[in-house]
């Protein structure tokens, strides 16, 4: 049976009236994982009498809005949706405020918090040591996490079944099998969807989950430097079949693909298969979203070698402190509220929260029967997540980099450009910065 409301996120003993009375500013994208916060603000007020004043963003505009209202250091907002590579360039720059403060403060946080419930994969997200070139993980904590996406592999298990494909387990067979698949349902279709445009976006999903799981990287730290190895011979190699991938299997006009039109295209008829977020694939297969809603299912993303576990990489939605917030305490309680575990339960069964990021809201029967109308989607969730983490090097100039990798990938495959330079002087370009980085 489903909630019309979350649970009283309560524990005896802690006062979560201590700043009653305040009123805070939030910065929400706009996501279904906003919505359920929005949602449930008169019940975070009548917990803790503290008033919320939120603005929603479309997310093409969000950041740039996010940056340029931290950089002011006016306190507006107090907390703001961020996600891990963001987070990289603000904590740098001094814009986050630290959390252990009020994580590890009995008087500030509630004993059923509990960060175990957590997967480590996730919770470690918001974790950096603010050293370029240290993992994730690694010293203070500057956000926590509202939900998160992994990426696998959607597929028409309709046309699939009536034609005894099998489902690619290694990325040569998808590679293969989407250039096989041209043309499947009728003019304009075609064999996988994937994301292209001059964006850090296309770089993060499909392909850094492959491009990691091939044994590239994109940095290490040389002589006290960090250092491409875009150039790497695995790098360019696996860059190459992904390249062919698209070239012969995706969509006419991928270069402006962005995780909207793979979604539609998949949920249309004209992708025989999707590489994206599993809560894209979620959305589009969901009863009634799509033309081809219900013959749709989902497997783990293909690997190198058979036998191998896919090691997917991860998008985190998280909630930060702008460090010039003049309402820290009350900040930090709506922080606490909408990332603790009875938000996170009743958003799983109630809202749109496909991946939560608490492992409890994934032990409720009612949520397992929930995904269980979408074929695969658990049990590639369960398959993938003990491997799922940030595959990306932590570095301030996060976007920059990868804007530019987009930029070499569309060059390979819309110009034929030969790889081998094309990621030699992608390389170059992005040394020219991360070596002035400070690594100590």
């Amino acid at each position: 049976m489903l909630l019309a409301h979350p649970p009283a996120a309560s524990a005896q003993g802690f006062d979560w009236k201590q700043a009653s009375g305040t009123t805070i500013h939030v910065s929400l994208n706009q996501h279904p994982y906003a919505e359920a916060i929005i949602k449930h603000l008169p019940a975070f007020k009548d917990m803790t009498g503290i008033d919320v004043q939120y603005e929603i963003t479309p997310e093409e505009n969000y950041f740039d809005k996010v940056t340029t209202a931290l950089s002011s250091s006016s306190g507006n907002p107090d907390v703001f949706m961020t996600g891990i590579y963001q987070m990289w360039d603000y904590a740098s720059a001094k814009r986050m405020e630290p959390l252990d403060q009020f994580l590890n403060n009995p008087a500030m946080t509630s004993p059923d918090y509990n960060t175990s419930d957590i997967f480590e994969g996730v919770f470690n997200g918001g974790k950096w040591d603010l050293k370029p070139g240290s993992p994730s993980g690694t010293g203070t904590l500057y956000s926590l996490p509202l939900g998160f996406e992994m990426y696998s592999l959607g597929y028409n298990k309709k046309y699939f079944d009536s034609k005894g494909i099998e489902v690619p387990k290694t990325f040569g067979d998808l590679v293969a099998l989407s250039k096989k698949l041209k043309g499947w349902n009728g003019p304009g279709s075609y064999g996988i969807a994937v994301r292209g445009t001059r964006n850090w976006a296309t770089i993060h999903p499909g392909y850094m989950s492959v491009f990691t799981n091939a044994g590239a990287k994109d940095f290490s730290i040389k002589d006290g430097k960090l250092v491409s190895e875009l150039a790497e011979p695995v790098s360019v190699d696996i860059t190459k079949q992904y390249a062919t991938m698209i070239r012969d299997g995706g969509p006419p006009g991928w270069s402006n693909y962005t995780w909207y039109q793979c979604g539609a295209d998949f949920g249309a008829g004209k992708a025989a298969m999707l590489l994206d977020a599993d809560s894209l694939g979620y959305f589009t297969a969901a009863p009634g979203a799509a033309k081809e809603s219900s013959n749709l299912a989902f497997a783990p993303i293909p690997v190198l070698k058979e036998g191998t576990e896919p090691t997917p990489n991860q998008w985190v939605w998280q909630l930060g402190m702008n460090s010039s917030s003049k309402d820290k305490k009350a900040a930090w309680l709506f922080i606490q509220y909408f990332t603790g575990p009875d938000h996170v339960k009743w958003a799983a069964l109630n809202a749109k929260l496909v991946d939560p990021p608490r492992q409890s809201a994934w032990a409720q029967p009612e949520f397992k029967q929930k995904l269980s109308a979408i074929p695969g989607f658990y049990e590639t969730f369960q398959a993938q997540i003990k491997n799922t983490s940030v595959k990306f090097t932590p570095q301030p100039f996060f976007i920059q980099s990868t804007t530019e990798w987009a930029a070499a990938l569309q060059k390979i495959v819309l110009s034929g450009a030969d790889p081998d330079k094309t990621m030699k002087d992608l390389s170059k370009r992005i040394d020219k910065d991360t070596s002035k980085l400070k690594l100590n």
